[in-house]
């Protein structure tokens, strides 16, 4: 297996004025401009600030060490690696092998790629964002340099809070605490990389804990919600006072604070000019969940982009089972766990997005660009992802589409399980979760958990259904502890995935990449316990291998 040699310390470090050069459409006196000059041209620093959601989809080989890997198309497919980590996504075994460590446990210590390839992406994800917050005097800027600040603290608040939820050691069945050189990690997370920063200071920069980090990303969602009402552009590829409060009530969940995560998620839904999708915008088979339209923050493809020329190397090719063009349609089927569907009543539209069993009561009912290619596809095989204006086989129309990072239905999720948990009955949230589901989801909804912990897991499973997909599930298992049961009679998991925990998963603790120990002295020894292979797939008996799909 291929070991890792690239690090993104340099990345950390690399001036603005080289950076931004070519980025500059106003004329200045020098070849580069110069930090002052970024602070008095707000054309300067928008540049600066589209340079945010246009990372998004950044096909970045330099950031690992294999030109020939399909899966480093960007934050779809870290969102992608999070699902594969969950139960609730399947994937088809054939062509499969760019995400498979992920989904099987592989390789997932600090000597590989794969986790090389996360790291590296957020940091030099995180430098887009500090360029530009680092560019803005905000006693002297703009007002419209003031909201692009405020969208650059947004988005670096994302980052942080993603990378913490990662990163941040919890206990688990399959890894101890304690790690091999004898430090406890327990809620350490990552270390923090702030705008001027000196070499000095990111040479000895520890994991933050818990509690820092929170306080940090805190303090930039605070100076986002200041400043973002000054953001006059529209464009939903960048985050609103809407996202503010949506991010604020994923922090307070992650710190279980559910008091500030209900209000916060409360106010995003007052505050947001969206609606929760319909059934018809849901299972459309020009539109379905590639309309960025219809959330409050996403990403935005076109067919000149790098991601969608490359016609494989990106989101849809691997999310869009109903295309020729891209890999998913080609045999690494994305599908729904058979068990998480088996939860889902008749009655929820939301199950047509996924093929049904031969024989069910759904069966033939899931509407498909051509009725052809789904009569082809494996049962339980998604067709939640379109292709842009259904198109199946070209790839510069169909994969130049949007895909969500945030939508207001988390929001009612949020609201539901935070009322949940500040209730000891937790029918405050079982209120809260019927009246969403009956409104927008399943008319004949009824949630017949009646303890706290029935409900709360009620309400997370209905968002787990919601959110299939798009990498939010990740962070609930993680948060709550969930188990993830991969291995079952029934089970339509390939073999080597049928993964089985007790409690969240040793995996969700990802690993910091070696490359940053050696370049970050504060991080030699405090490494999370390498996870990979502590579980022992799950085999069936031989009286129930003829119900596998694998």
């Amino acid at each position: 297996m291929k070991t890792i040699y690239k690090s993104i310390f340099g990345l950390c470090l690399c001036s603005m004025s080289v950076l931004v050069t070519g980025c500059i459409d106003e004329t200045q006196p020098t070849d580069e401009a110069t930090e002052t000059q970024i602070s008095t041209s707000s054309s300067a620093t928008k540049a600066l600030l589209m340079a945010m959601p246009a990372y998004l989809n950044a096909i970045d080989q330099d950031l690992i060490d294999n030109s020939n890997w399909h899966a480093a198309f960007g934050y779809g497919a870290i969102m992608h690696i999070r699902d594969l980590q969950t139960g609730d996504m399947a994937m088809g075994t054939k062509y499969g092998g760019h995400f498979y460590r992920y989904y099987y446990d592989q390789y997932m210590g600090k000597d590989y790629m794969y986790n090389q390839y996360i790291w590296n992406y957020y940091y030099h994800f995180v430098m887009t964002t500090n360029n530009l917050i680092s560019a803005v005097d905000t006693t002297k800027a703009t007002n419209d340099q003031l909201g692009y600040y405020g969208a650059g603290c947004a988005y670096r608040a994302m980052l942080y809070l993603d990378l913490a939820r990662m990163y941040e050691y919890l206990p688990t069945d399959g890894t101890k605490a304690v790690n091999s050189d004898g430090n406890n990690v327990t809620n350490y997370t990552v270390p923090i990389v702030k705008e001027g920063m000196s070499q000095t200071a990111a040479r000895n920069n520890p994991r933050a804990k818990r509690s820092d980090m929170a306080a940090f990303i805190l303090s930039d969602l605070d100076k986002a919600e200041k400043y973002i009402s000054d953001l006059s552009l529209a464009n939903k590829t960048l985050p609103h006072l809407d996202a503010v409060y949506g991010l604020k009530a994923r922090l307070y969940m992650w710190i279980e604070d559910y008091a500030n995560a209900q209000k916060y998620a409360r106010l995003a839904i007052n505050t947001t000019s969206t609606s929760v999708m319909t059934k018809d915008q849901c299972l459309n088979t020009t539109t379905g969940f590639n309309d960025i339209g219809l959330w409050m923050w996403g990403s935005q493809m076109t067919s000149e982009d790098d991601a969608v020329q490359t016609g494989i190397v990106n989101w849809i090719s691997w999310m869009s089972n109903e295309t020729s063009f891209g890999y998913a349609g080609a045999g690494p089927y994305v599908m729904i766990d058979a068990k998480t569907y088996g939860k889902i009543d008749d009655s929820d539209f939301r199950k047509l997005l996924w093929k049904a069993p031969s024989g069910a009561a759904l069966d033939g009912q899931t509407p498909y660009i051509d009725n052809t290619v789904g009569a082809s596809l494996p049962t339980y095989a998604s067709v939640k992802f379109r292709p842009n204006k259904g198109n199946m086989d070209d790839y510069a129309v169909g994969a130049a589409v949007a895909f969500p990072l945030m939508r207001v239905e988390e929001m009612y999720f949020i609201e539901a399980e935070a009322a949940a948990h500040l209730d000891a009955t937790g029918n405050a949230g079982k209120t809260l979760l019927e009246a969403f589901m009956k409104t927008y989801r399943d008319q004949t909804y009824s949630c017949s958990a009646t303890t706290q912990a029935g409900i709360i897991d009620e309400i997370v499973l209905q968002k787990r259904i919601e959110f299939w997909g798009e990498g939010l599930s990740f962070f609930d298992y993680k948060r709550l502890n969930m188990s993830v049961t991969r291995g079952y009679t029934g089970t339509n998991h390939p073999a080597s995935a049928r993964l089985n925990s007790n409690g969240r998963p040793a995996w969700m603790n990802v690993v910091i990449v070696k490359t940053e120990e050696n370049n970050n002295s504060a991080l030699k020894g405090w490494d999370n316990p390498d996870p990979s292979g502590v579980y022992t797939p799950w085999v069936s008996s031989a009286s129930a291998k003829s119900n596998l799909l694998y």
